[in-house]
This record gives C-alpha cells, structure tokens and sequence, in this order.
C-alpha cells in the first residue's frame, strides 16, 4: 500500500501535536530515524525558540533540538491549519483531572476536533496521551468519523501510550519498549510499523482499549506500591524503626520483591492523576476501585504529615512554625530535572506559609516558578552558601538532586526534616536530621 512503502522510504511526514516532556522527545526520534517532522505546539514561544536551536527542556541537554533546526526535515508551528500537511499525527497533551478528580479531555477533544478539520484520505492519527480505556473509540473516533472519512480504510485510528521518564540515565525514547493497539486491524498495523522505524522495540496489541489499560494499570501498580512504602513510614516513625534500612533490608531478597521509596507526595503528570481516570470510568460502570482510591488517599496525605513533622522538628527546637524561616529544597516532583508538574513541594510551600512560615525554596534546576494550573508561588530559587542555609530555621528536603551539596546542608543547617533518606549518605554535622 502506498502509505507503507511511504513509511519505508521515509517520505511519511511525522507530525507531533504538543512538543512538551513527551513530544519534543518524540519528534526528535523520528527526526533522527530519517522522517520530515513537523511539531505543533499552542505555545508560540517553543516555537520560536525551537526555531533558533534553544531546547526548553533543560534535562535533554542544551544541543538536543539545535541539529534537528538547521536541517529542512524539521518544522514547528502554532497553526493547527497546517495539520493536514502531516501523514501521520501523533498527539502528546496533557490529560489533567479536574476539580473533583474527574478526567479532563478537554486538550484531547480540542486536538481531535482541530484534526477533523483538515482531516484526508490516508492519514493516521495516534492518540499517546494517558486516559482510560476507550477513549480513543469513545470520544475520538466519533469526532473523526463526522468528517465522513471511515476509520480503517479512509483514515487510521490507534493509541501507542507514552512512557517517558525524565531524567532517567541510559534510557530514551527510542529504546523504551513501545505498546501500539488500534482501533482496527488495519490502522494497528499501520501505527506499528512506523513506530518500528524509530522504536527499537515495538509490541503490538489486539487493540486500543488494551494498550490504553496497560498504560493505566502501569501507573497505578506504582501509585498503589508507593502508598504502601508511605503508609509503612508513617507507622515505623512512631515505633522508632528507619524505613529506608528497613527497604534496603527487604531489597536483599532476590526474588518477590521490588523496592519502592517513600517521599512527601506524589508528582508528575502520570502516578498523581492516571490512576483517577480508571476510577471515573470504573464508576460509570457502578463499580468501585478501592484498591486505587485508598492508595491516592494514602499518597494524597503524605504532604500534611510532613508538614506535621517540621511542626513537630521546629517545636522540639522551641520555635514555633509561624515566624519560622524554612527552606524547601527542591522544587522539581523528581531528581535531576526540571519537571514540576503536580509537584508536592507546592503544596508543601503553601501549607507551611499557611502556619505563618517565611519559605523560600533551592532547585538547582528550577530558577523560578511559572504560573501553573493551581499554583502561582511567584518565587526564585536561592542560593545556596553556609550563609544562607544558617538563616533558617529548618530545611525541608523534598527532592534528592546530584546537584546539591547534601554534606553542606549537613553541615551548616541547623535541623534537617528529610524525606528522600538522602541525609544518610553525609557525615554527621552541625544539623540536627529528622526524617519525615
């Protein structure tokens, strides 16, 4: 068929819609497999600076995008009018919760109806987005079919989750095992071998419901053993016992078990909010997920409880929290990158400037804050000297970045509240070290 031998001979033009920590990635894995590639994103300022060679996503490396915008097979643009220019469109936005927990496809129905618009014979449009299972049928095929175009033959349908994982070492995009499952036969196929093309490992499913409760089922099995390890610190802190020996301790065992860490909540854009749409959907079916609420409640909690615990550390010290002076350090949801999406450090700020703290916050990576969808800090990070960290009556340590120096905390803080177990890698030092 002509659209395959397109995709072997690399003339298939790859479009991706929404160029954020999924996308951007992505378009560059089909540049560098030989595609014409062309990036859509709202945001005319990623645009531009996409245009120039700057990369916005400081954990890829400076020099990520500047090969990819000297060359005539990259394009990006903020105009949804030239989505029919794509032969394939693969599509990256987010899927947030709303205020009651119930899933948002509002970015996902804009982008399908945007693609309806100038939707042609032959195109193939594959959803990457995280939801629950059925989207893809449910509510995007019924917007694509209004156009008259039929799914299968005049047009190609399939759901290939993303699994991305920022700032993980020796891993990328292109050797991340890739699920594809279409809405039939014929547009699976499709979507299977132009991912093969970048991918190095494609698995094909019967079809898109399946690969989209794989995705779904992959991040509430992490959702629901992190709420474990998090319900396990709470109660080991009360009997005296260290939950991270206690892990490593178990993590000797070679097989039926695998180690999961605590923190002061869940972030990023998958573990807080995917295991949610399950539960919306599980509802509209009169059933109950009590597995996964009691996990997210779990991990839902963990913020107040470290806020209790600096309470608890300042007041043992005679201080109480409201005129306090605090550092949150970290403000990214993991180590090593720039990620601040559905971050607990947020939470943590607002809570203690609730309770009358000063706070200020240290990311090496995270300069400042930006406005987001439930959280405006306006804040900029400080530095870090033994100066500064004598200034405050207590640093809260929320993310475990290499970058920081873990033995000057140690060293010139006067009490540690530390809730990633990194303080048990320094020296013991002036700072009095709790762990929360």
């Amino acid at each position: 068929m002509q659209h395959e031998q397109a995709i072997l001979d690399r003339s298939f033009r790859v479009g991706v819609v929404a160029l954020g920590y999924v996308g951007l990635p992505l378009l560059r894995s089909f540049f560098d497999a030989g595609f014409p590639v062309l990036g859509f994103d709202i945001d005319p300022r990623k645009v531009e600076m996409l245009h120039a060679g700057e990369n916005y996503l400081k954990h890829l490396g400076a020099d990520f995008v500047s090969e990819m915008s000297k060359s005539d097979r990259f394009q990006a643009t903020s105009d949804m009018a030239r989505l029919s220019e794509a032969d394939g469109l693969l599509i990256c936005v987010p899927t947030p919760l709303g205020r009651h927990l119930e899933p948002d496809l509002s970015f996902i129905e804009d982008t399908t109806r945007a693609i309806a618009k100038t939707l042609r014979q032959g195109q193939l449009v594959v959803l990457e987005s995280t939801t629950y299972p059925g989207t893809t049928r449910e509510v995007m095929q019924p917007l694509l079919d209004a156009t008259g175009l039929v799914c299968g033959s005049d047009y190609y349908l399939a759901y290939s989750p993303e699994r991305e994982d920022p700032g993980r070492a020796g891993t990328t995009t292109a050797t991340i095992p890739k699920l594809v499952g279409g809405i039939d036969e014929t547009s699976g196929s499709i979507a299977t071998l132009l991912y093969r093309q970048a991918i190095k490992t494609v698995i094909p499913v019967a079809s898109a419901e399946i690969a989209e409760a794989a995705k779904i089922l992959e991040n509430v099995y992490r959702s629901v053993n992190i709420a474990l390890v998090n319900e396990l610190k709470v109660i080991l802190d009360q009997m005296g016992i260290d939950v991270w020996q206690v892990i490593d301790a178990a993590a000797t065992k070679p097989f039926g078990y695998q180690p999961f860490y605590p923190g002061p909540g869940l972030g990023g854009h998958c573990i807080p909010i995917d295991p949610f749409y399950l539960t919306w959907k599980a509802r509209e079916l009169g059933l109950s997920t009590q597995f996964i609420e009691l996990a997210g409640r779990v991990n839902h909690e963990m913020p107040d409880y470290v806020v209790r615990r600096v309470a608890a550390a300042l007041g043992e010290q005679g201080k109480p929290v409201k005129g306090s002076r605090v550092l949150v350090v970290g403000l990214a949801y993991k180590p090593n990158v720039d990620d601040v999406r559905e971050s607990p450090s947020f939470e943590l700020i607002e809570k203690l400037s609730a309770l009358g703290a000063e706070v200020d916050y240290h990311d090496p990576h995270v300069p400042q804050t930006h406005r987001m969808r439930r959280h405006d800090l306006k804040m900029q990070s400080v530095a870090l000297s033994p100066q500064t960290l004598a200034g405050y009556d207590a640093v809260l340590i929320a993310t475990h970045h290499d970058a920081c120096d873990w033995q000057q905390i140690a060293d010139c803080a006067k009490l540690v509240i530390d809730t990633r177990g990194v303080m048990r890698r320094t020296k013991p030092g002036k700072a009095v070290v709790v762990n929360a």
